[in-house]
């Protein structure tokens, strides 16, 4: 319990206090009120002889008459001189029942609920019957007759009352009303709305806590509305027994909700709380079906014992652990067992003089406010954990991010020092498969005694390409299709203008690729370079037709080349150099390795020419 809920309580308490002054306050501006000490009663048991004798207010039917029902009707003579001749006059009778007609002067004035009906019970309520001032006779005794009808174990009979003048009694009377029925109201409210809270609370989080609370609380209800209720739609005794059975449910389940605030739950005390709930509830159960009221009594004492012996845990957790909430539970429960102490042995039994009015309803409302304190509590702690939660895992996160950042750092550098590797063991390899062996080519050329001038030529302007096509590759340019064809173009041209081929350029727009390695640009461009030197060497052909287009409704899309000449065409044997078989197989190669399909065929069966047709998947980014 925080400070402030403890402030509060205390709060709570000293307004309680305040409220009972005040009621003591109220009943000393209404002194100059008659109070009527005795009535001559006739007295109707059910089962038993009629009895005609003079009792002392308050009267309680149930200690003359337990477990029967009946008839009673009250006679008191009302001096004359109580109220001054001419002004209006009242009875204030502060608990009759159960059913009531009020006669004044043999003129009836006030009836509450039908005799003899038990849908109606006036004792749960203060009637202020207002007599007019032409029913009073002068100068003589006024006579008062109450009769009542009874229904057995509903706590009937006749209470104090008062007469005196109107406006005397009307105030008084507000506070009795505001005092026993207002507060019965606001606990029964309370109860409903901390009930449905800890309910709530306990779907969402399933703490044994909160649920007790919850069916605490929903059973006070019954209980706090039963003393306000007047009409029931359930008949008596039924009522009578689930009012009993919910109050102790009420009494039992707040002795296990201050164990479990307490965190002490010894095997064997819940065990006892929960068979001395069994047992108070059969006892109420068996006592209004039999109509014994000593067994209801019995489960209340049942009920008063069990919460005595939970209160050596809540000492020992105010004195000994010091802990502040033990402390308020001590305090509460010290309340609510001299209250039901109060209740058990001056209202139920009628000892030490009696008494009318209960007081453990008024106790038990502070187990509300020590719930709603406990909220607050875990709500702030649970909020302040939150916090610390977040500062910590913000914390851990950034440095964790820190560490990803450095890691990030490390594979960052490590991947460029792998694609340099990489472009190193790439261009390496380029240089040695194709300049190189050129080059080697070349070489054995020039060695020889008498060197083919042409031959030389056709090695240098190869191996030239060959370097320039890894010049090329080298340019960030793997996404640009039409670029790479170009630059091929460019580095082809001069040899086909100087060997007298036409080129026709047929290259239709390509969409943007996702972009391919420069390993595969370079196959590319090698494939393509083998078919333009087949044709200058092999086809001495004239014209070179050069096509490529962009094929999307294909599956998968693919970009489809087509070189086509108007040379002698496959059958024609080489003049020379290289095999043609070798570069057919070595296109083919190439091909493959990037995922192409390579067609080389007779362009025309009566012309002629050769047509190499290259299909290329390719995947829009």
């Amino acid at each position: 319990m925080t400070p402030g809920g403890l402030h509060r309580l205390l709060l709570t308490a000293l307004l309680l206090m305040a409220a009972l002054t005040g009621h003591s306050t109220h009943a000393a501006k209404a002194a100059e009120a008659m109070d009527v000490t005795s009535a001559e009663a006739t007295l109707e048991p059910d089962g038993l002889p009629a009895q005609v004798r003079r009792v002392q207010l308050p009267f309680r039917w149930d200690h003359e008459f337990p477990g029967l029902g009946g008839k009673a009707s009250y006679r008191i003579d009302l001096p004359a001189a109580a109220v001054p001749a001419g002004e209006p006059s009242a009875l204030l009778l502060s608990g009759v029942g159960n059913q009531v007609a009020v006669l004044f002067n043999a003129a009836l004035v006030a009836s509450f609920g039908t005799l003899g009906d038990p849908e109606y019970d006036a004792a749960k309520g203060n009637q202020l019957v207002p007599v007019a001032a032409a029913l009073h006779r002068e100068g003589q005794a006024q006579a008062l007759v109450i009769r009542t009808t009874i229904q057995r174990q509903r706590g009937a009979g006749l209470a104090s009352i008062r007469y005196g003048t109107e406006a005397s009694l009307a105030s008084l009377y507000r506070e009795q009303q505001n005092w026993r029925n207002t507060s019965a109201i606001v606990y029964a409210v309370s109860l409903l709305l901390m009930g449905g809270m800890a309910g709530g609370l306990w779907l969402r989080q399933r703490d044994a806590l909160y649920g007790c609370f919850a069916l605490a609380a929903l059973s006070g209800v019954t209980r706090n509305l039963d003393r306000v209720w007047t009409e029931v739609p359930v008949p008596w005794p039924l009522w009578g027994a689930v009012v009993a059975v919910c109050y102790a449910m009420h009494i039992g389940l707040i002795a296990r909700f201050v164990l479990l605030v307490l965190d002490r739950n010894p095997p064997w005390l819940v065990r006892s709380i929960y068979i001395a709930l069994a047992l108070s509830v059969t006892l109420a159960c068996a006592s209004f079906a039999f109509a014994l009221p000593t067994l209801w009594t019995g489960g209340l004492v049942v009920l008063q014992m069990i919460s005595i012996v939970c209160l050596p845990y809540v000492i020992h957790g105010a004195l000994v652990a010091r802990r502040r909430i033990a402390g308020v539970l001590m305090a509460a429960g010290t309340l609510a067992i001299l209250a039901g102490a109060h209740d058990l042995l001056l209202v139920r039994m009628g000892l030490f003089g009696g008494a009318y009015y209960t007081l453990t309803p008024h106790a038990m409302f502070f187990f509300v406010m020590i719930l709603a304190g406990l909220v607050v509590e875990r709500y702030s702690r649970t909020v302040a954990d939150y916090g610390a939660l977040n500062a910590n895992l913000a914390a851990r996160v950034a440095e964790r991010e820190e560490q990803l950042r450095g890691a990030f750092e490390t594979v960052r550098q490590q991947q460029q020092e792998q694609a340099v590797l990489l472009e190193r063991q790439r261009i390496m390899r380029e240089i040695h498969d194709g300049v190189g062996s050129q080059l080697v080519g070349l070489l054995n050329v020039v060695t020889q005694a008498v060197p083919d001038r042409g031959v030389v030529e056709e090695h240098v302007k190869l191996a030239l390409d060959e370097m320039r096509m890894a010049v090329d590759s080298l340019q960030p340019t793997h996404d640009d299709l039409p670029t790479v064809l170009a630059t091929l173009r460019y580095r082809l041209q001069p040899r086909l203008d100087a060997a007298g081929i036409e080129l026709v350029w047929d290259v239709a727009v390509i969409p943007t690729v996702a972009p391919f390695a420069a390993q595969a640009a370079l196959q590319l461009q090698r494939i393509l370079l083998e078919a333009f030197t087949n044709v200058l060497k092999h086809a001495s052909a004239t014209r070179i037709v050069m096509h490529a287009s962009w094929h999307g409704d294909e599956t998968p899309p693919l970009v489809r080349i087509v070189l086509t000449d108007n040379g002698r065409g496959l059958l024609a044997a080489p003049a020379g150099g290289r095999s043609r078989g070798h570069g057919i197989t070595n296109m083919r190669a190439r091909a493959q390795s990037i995922g192409a399909r390579l067609h080389i065929e007779t362009a025309d069966e009566r012309t002629g020419g050769t047509r190499v047709l290259l299909d290329w998947p390719c995947v829009l980014p």
